[in-house]
């Protein structure tokens, strides 16, 4: 991949025949990280706006895979422009992926290189957990660098809501860490795994090593501009997701899918990615390879199986 690469749409990028609907917007990364701030609502967000999600819209919402498709239910909400914010009645209901996607798209239809990270926040609570979550990264021709954005905090009601006093589109790298660096973490720096996860331990089994080495597939797959849902699982069962094991009780690995996504973590979390060996790992390996169908484990409509876009 090189930074062309990431200006050029993915299946799941796309505006696809709604491109219209860009037309007149900023290129700015700020402005439009705060554009889709105000298209989007997270499906937990709720009360925070004090809007009670229907419930088909907590269903059906964030399980629309294609950034096409989410601006099909904005156009079909509201006439507004897309510049123009949104009462939450209007708004998409979706999950950090989703503000994470539709920020890429906007990016990358004005010109700047732009990918979606899975990994892991600590800014969502305040003992030291760190969780699932999706940002931005683009790119900063001023820096000659990569940055982190998180559109979902982008508003400053909701920046105050949470434990993130600093520039939402420039986020500490500290304070995000890629899915590799928290798996390296976990094997070469001894941190712990269950300090990792969707939830903690107390609330459920989606945390830990199991966890952490699926979203190292997941991101793996999103910097091959794979940007799946969060829930899609492939691969062999012994290195499947924590969504896709839920019902485990073992969070570990065995030695033979550690030493792979060693090997993964190794080559995706380097400051310069070395996007031949990327690719090469994104297209050889069974396991990592996003398959042409793939499992859905949707959290409110079931498991499916789903055959992408390709």
């Amino acid at each position: 991949m090189s930074l062309a690469d990431y200006t050029t749409h993915s299946p799941y990028s796309t505006p696809g025949e709604l491109a219209h609907l860009y037309e007149g917007l900023p290129r700015d990364p700020a402005r439009l990280a705060r554009l889709v701030r105000d298209l989007l609502i997270h499906r937990g967000e709720g009360p925070l706006f004090s809007y009670e999600i229907p419930e088909t819209r907590l269903h059906d919402d964030a399980e629309t895979r294609y950034v096409d498709g989410i601006l099909e239910i904005l156009a079909a909400r509201s006439e507004s422009p897309l510049s123009e914010p949104r009462p939450p009645a209007t708004r998409f209901v979706g999950v950090c992926r989703d503000f994470a996607l539709l920020h890429c798209s906007l990016l990358r239809h004005t010109g700047t290189p732009a990918r979606i990270r899975s990994g892991f926040a600590d800014y969502f609570a305040t003992d030291g957990f760190h969780g699932d979550h999706v940002v931005t990264e683009y790119w900063d021709a001023s820096r000659s660098a990569w940055r982190l954005a998180d559109a979902q905090l982008t508003d400053p009601e909701i920046t105050r809501h949470w434990n993130a006093a600093f520039d939402p589109t420039d986020v500490p790298r500290t304070r995000f860490r890629t899915a590799a660096q928290a798996w390296r973490m976990i094997r070469e720096q001894g941190a712990d795994h269950r300090e990792f996860g969707l939830h903690t331990p107390d609330e459920g089994p989606l945390w830990g090593e199991r966890f952490v080495a699926g979203n190292v597939r997941l991101d793996l797959a999103a910097l091959n501009k794979v940007e799946t849902l969060l829930w899609d699982v492939w691969g062999a069962d012994h290195t499947g997701t924590g969504h896709q094991d839920a019902a485990r009780q073992d969070q570990t690995l065995d030695a033979e899918a550690r030493a792979l996504y060693d090997r993964a973590a190794a080559v995706i979390s380097a400051d310069e990615i070395p996007y031949a060996e990327a690719r090469a790992l994104f297209t050889e390996d069974d396991t990592l390879r996003t398959p042409d169908t793939v499992l859905c484990l949707a959290p409110y409509n079931g498991p499916s199986l789903v055959t992408l876009r390709s």
